[in-house]
């Protein structure tokens, strides 16, 4: 087909996610043709540097010939098996294992499923089953954060703490609740132990609000992804863990955007040597090769499900949960990420590029940078000494991702002014500093508009 009825054709029946639908119309779709390491070509032959993995997800980068062939080879020998009626494949079975063997602590049962909302929605409704089974029914009340995000199930959605994702879904639901993030560079605390503390001091209050037999789980990202690249001061996701603790809620961490390399070591987590009762993961987990999600459940809270319900099948479930060829591809990114070299260039390269993310706060529109190892944002301001959001009639987020396209990089322009990092773990230092040089060039690009120029202090 030509680029103009791909268009055409896209444009009349493809319903594209988390998008305006009436503005994609008039838009149009950008069609990618291929990718290698950290490129993207479009069907016009533009090369583009890929700031972001796809959606924070391509991790290992484009073009593994040795995850085409995993997967290729499992389609020929056994293109799906289900995990109903207790069957199973040896990729999913081989996964599970290999997963658990890596995860923190006791996390050593893996629920596979599609992707991160269901993987946070397999949470949801095991946490619930937990307490009914174990006689503690009212703990249903369940917490996350303001800017997190937690998927777009229909449970899930209620827990993301972006309205975007409530608006008009009647979300979210009433035993949904919401408390500030750890935001450094917004908050007015004092130090890092003061915002930590008054982390703790919320979750507190909201536990006493609801009371705490009636609460369920805390939720939250080791790194506040979609709300805004947000890395809490170090302690922070451990001193909210033993808050769950003394309180008797559980504590689930949605390691969906930061597991699998992303920060540095294979799970987030382990930055604060936390274990968790539950853990979602997805993205990295086939770096984008193949759809597959996973969720991690303590054999504390499995053992009790399980010895409390024998002869009880647990209706939970779906078709292509464990598909042999999602395994296969999996089992290929683990290799590539411990043997391949992926995790420890994400250490090394990671650093440096939290260095030359520095070398941007001279630029009259960054305010702030934040990063943990390959994952980063940069806040943009009109005002650095008022911290002035841009205002959204300016349209800035809209205006960079063109300038930026223009350029030849791909970046995450948030709504609020924030942009978004998240590079395949393969990147160099020379693509680093190109990625660097291709954004600055494009912030500056935004200044010769005049209305925007104008606003800036």
């Amino acid at each position: 087909m030509t680029v103009n009825s791909l268009i055409e054709s896209d444009r009349a029946h493809w319903i594209h996610p988390v998008s305006s639908w009436h503005d994609h119309e008039q838009r149009g779709v950008t069609v990618l043709r291929s990718g290698k390491g950290v490129y993207l070509t479009d069907i016009e032959g533009n090369e583009l540097l890929d700031g972001f993995a796809g959606l924070w997800c391509v991790n290992v980068g484009y073009g593994h010939d040795s995850i085409v062939e995993a997967a290729a080879e499992q389609m020929r020998r056994l293109a799906y098996a289900t995990g109903y009626f207790s069957f199973g494949s040896e990729p999913a079975i081989l996964l599970a294992q290999k997963l658990a063997d890596r995860a923190p602590g006791d996390l050593k049962h893996v629920y596979f499923g599609l992707g991160g909302s269901d993987a946070v929605d397999s949470a949801i409704r095991l946490i619930r089953y937990y307490y009914n089974i174990t006689g503690r029914p009212a703990k249903k009340h369940m917490i996350a954060l303001e800017r997190g995000y937690h998927g777009s199930s229909s449970t899930g959605a209620g827990l993301t703490g972006l309205p975007a994702f409530h608006l008009h879904f009647d979300a979210p639901a009433p035993m949904q609740h919401h408390i500030a993030p750890p935001y450094p560079y917004r908050s007015d605390a004092a130090s890092d132990v003061e915002l930590i503390a008054r982390s703790v001091a919320d979750l507190r209050a909201k536990v006493e609000e609801l009371g705490a037999e009636n609460v369920a789980a805390f939720f939250a990202e080791p790194v506040i992804g979609s709300g805004g690249v947000i890395v809490p001061p170090k302690g922070w996701l451990s001193a909210m863990q033993a808050t769950c603790r003394e309180l008797d809620i559980l504590f689930v961490v949605d390691e969906v955007i930061t597991g699998f390399g992303r920060t540095g070591p294979l799970f987030a987590c382990e930055h604060e040597g936390v274990t968790p009762d539950f853990m979602t993961v997805a993205k990295g987990l086939t770096a984008g090769y193949a759809p597959m999600g996973a969720m991690f459940m303590s054999d504390r809270i499995y053992r009790a499900i399980a010895d409390r319900s024998a002869g009880q099948p647990i209706g939970h479930g779906q078709t292509y949960s464990g598909h042999p060829v999602s395994a296969a591809v999996a089992l290929e990114v683990l290799r590539l990420y411990e043997e391949g070299g992926l995790l420890a260039n994400s250490q090394a390269v990671g650093a440096y590029f939290g260095e030359r993310l520095k070398t941007l706060l001279d630029h009259p529109l960054v305010g702030d940078v934040r990063s943990l190892g390959l994952l980063a944002g940069v806040e943009l301001v009109t005002s650095k000494t008022a911290k002035t959001r841009p205002d959204a009639a300016l349209n800035l987020p809209g205006h960079l991702a063109r300038i930026g396209y223009d350029n030849k990089v791909i970046f995450r322009a948030f709504g609020d002014g924030i942009v978004g990092f998240a590079p395949p773990l393969c990147i160099t230092r020379d693509e680093t500093d190109l990625l660097i040089e291709r954004f600055r060039a494009s912030l500056d690009e935004l200044l010769t508009i005049k209305e925007i120029r104008d606003a800036v202090d």
